[in-house]
């Protein structure tokens, strides 16, 4: 057997380097990198020395690095990711994070951790947490709830089974989510003589599971008995690619479409069957469809409590079938499981159903909600009046192509554009499995990087950017342009409507007015990110805003539009009451007792809702 004799870092970015997918591109893109004692020596050089088959990127803070490779999976629909290394202590900690993030969304992320001496010589080594009662943990054991697979290697030659069984479950559609290696930092530095076939070229591809002919058979048969079924459409429809599957079913079928945050843009937003978004931030005609459902058909969904109205949306007497790749999934609520690849699955069960149509959905009710959107969305007569969140959306949507893409991932923004924002097939972008503030400008350079062909808008409120901006510089850097519209209502908004509606609470602690400090803040959103080299703009009005959008298309480098808004609700986030106007209760938890009025008489509220919800697990 012939063999090369390489350090084990070495050995892995070679090995990384010949990892390809069927359409001849290397599967992990490159690997972005901040070095520290913990990853420099070992993994640092192996990068320097295979620079030209392996690139390597520098990012500014290890989570958010690792967010700008999770947001690439997600726009390459799982097909294409990226790898993060970090050094020992906080820089691998830092990750933990981005990790959760991964896992909760299924994306793929491989996460090369600096870790302790394997020999433990030198014990304690700088920055290594030490277990009183456990002499085998480090800081990266913090990794293992939050990753698919996890593995430390402490000797050269656990890479030959380490790697393949890491790409294994990053490419498994079932199982997918990230992959952390905790690489002993002496060991990275450790030679060994590889066999040579270990670096042949190997294509990994995604299987399409089938569903099982029983499964398939049952469901069918639920179908064909039901009357009003609803669709609602998860993220799981995007990465299996089964738009138009989905497209051709509802059409076919005649089945109204609600999505989910993960799954909107699924069907572009002028199908008839699009009902628009479900839930505690639902549509009017979507949550109607719901109600009145007699079979609720899941696609590639979780039914996440802001899907479900924490489980009150859906009629008493209504059955629920989840299609999905994973068992785990397919069964929750109490769904007739039908386990499958979402593309193929829909495919099958059309060709079971024949020349079934349901009744037809109520397309009145459908043009009433796009025209309420409308309402929320037109241009203020007042342009020099703070503008809401819904009238900075339709400023966005009205200056921007069908090639636009709209992402966030926290604050009121998810919820506003889940109801507001019409996109064609694809012009959506939402972490909301996590909902993680930092994320959004971190993930809009990935997504661009992912889908450099589209139009990305990254919205975000002062408090996630004040969270997580630094990744501006490193797109500034790499000349990737994105256009970042930053809302600045002056605190945590969102969650100030959530306090003092939803929970029966006062102000307290969100908005800077009502926080314990000395001075109220004014801080220059737009001359903090012109320092980073972007091009930023305040601007005054919708109207303003939509000329600098325009002009931002024609940019190498990001821009950042910074406009203040009301903080206030708008009608359909769904989070102004305990229900919103059109969208749904959501189960946060009201305090039992209290000394105010209201916070009782909100308690009160919140037994009768939680009395409506579907307890079957």
């Amino acid at each position: 057997m012939s063999t090369i004799r390489l350090t084990a870092a070495q050995a892995m970015v070679k090995w990384l380097s010949v990892q390809m997918t069927p359409e001849g591109e290397r599967y992990i893109d490159g690997m972005w990198a901040i070095f520290g004692h913990g990853n420099v020596a070992g993994i640092g050089e192996a990068l320097h020395a295979y620079r030209d088959v392996f690139p390597t990127w520098r990012g500014q803070n290890e989570q958010t690095m690792a967010h700008a490779a999770i947001a690439y999976a997600k726009a390459s629909r799982r097909t294409r990711a990226m790898a993060v290394t970090s050094s020992i202590g906080p820089g691998s900690t830092n990750v933990v994070t981005a990790a959760a993030l991964a896992h909760v969304n299924r994306l793929p992320l491989l996460i090369v951790a600096g870790d302790v001496f394997a020999t433990r010589r030198p014990d304690p080594v700088l920055q290594q947490v030490e277990d009183f009662d456990d002499g085998t943990v480090s800081a990266n054991d913090c990794f293992r709830p939050v990753s698919r697979y996890f593995d430390r290697i402490t000797r050269p030659e656990h890479l030959l089974t380490a790697l393949p069984r890491a790409l294994r479950t990053m490419t498994d559609p079932a199982n997918c989510g990230p992959a952390t290696l905790a690489f002993c930092q002496d060991v990275q530095c450790e030679a060994y003589d590889y066999p040579e076939e270990f670096f042949e070229p190997r294509v990994w591809h995604t299987r399409r599971p089938r569903p099982d002919l029983d499964e398939l058979e049952r469901v069918a048969q639920m179908l064909r008995e039901a009357k009003r079924p609803v669709i609602i459409s998860g993220g799981g429809t995007l990465y299996s690619q089964a738009e138009e599957a989905l497209a051709r079913f509802a059409s076919t079928h005649r089945i109204p479409v609600a999505e989910t945050q993960a799954g909107k843009s699924g069907l572009s937003q002028d199908h008839p069957m699009n009902f628009g978004a479900s839930g505690v931030d639902g549509s009017a005609a979507a949550n109607a469809a719901s109600q009145a459902a007699d079979l609720v058909i899941g696609v590639g969904t979780r039914f996440q409590d802001f899907t479900t109205g924490s489980r009150t949306l859906f009629g008493e007497g209504a059955k629920l079938v989840s299609i999905n790749i994973h068992g785990y999934d397919a069964a929750k609520h109490g769904a007739e499981s039908l386990v499958g690849d979402a593309r193929v699955t829909l495919e099958a069960l059309s060709e079971r159903l024949g020349d079934y149509r349901a009744e037809a959905p109520d397309a009145g009710a459908r043009e009433d909600w796009l025209r309420a959107v409308d309402a929320y969305c037109a241009r203020p007569e007042d342009q020099a009046a703070k503008p809401t969140d819904g009238q900075v959306i339709g400023a966005v949507q009205r200056a921007t192509g069908a090639d636009a893409v709209a992402m966030c991932a926290a604050g009121t923004m998810p919820g506003a554009l889940k109801l507001l924002w019409k996109p064609s097939q694809g012009g959506y972008h939402m972490e909301y499995g996590y909902s993680c503030m930092g994320y959004e400008v971190a993930g809009a350079m990935g997504l661009k990087l992912g889908a450099p062909e589209r139009d990305v808008i990254c919205f975000v409120g002062d408090g996630s950017y004040m969270l997580a901006n630094s990744e501006l510089a490193t797109a500034v850097m790499r000349r990737i342009p994105f256009t970042v519209v930053l809302t600045d209502n002056r605190g945590y908004g969102c969650i100030n409507r959530l306090q003092t509606m939803g929970c029966g609470g006062e102000p307290f602690n969100n908005m800077y007015v009502d926080c314990n400090v000395e001075v109220q803040p004014e801080i220059d959103y737009a001359m903090h990110a012109a320092s980073m080299g972007a091009h930023a703009v305040k601007v005054s009005g919708t109207d303003h805003l939509e000329a600098e959008l325009k002009a931002a298309r024609s940019r190498d480098i990001p821009t950042v539009l910074v406009i203040e808004t009301v903080a206030k609700d708008f009608p359909g986030t769904g989070l102004e009451t305990t229900a919103g106007e059109h969208g749904f209760f959501w189960d946060v938890a009201v305090p039992e007792v209290s000394e105010r009025a209201k916070q009782r008489d909100r308690f009160e509220e919140y037994l009768g809702q939680i009395a409506k919800a579907r307890l079957v697990n």
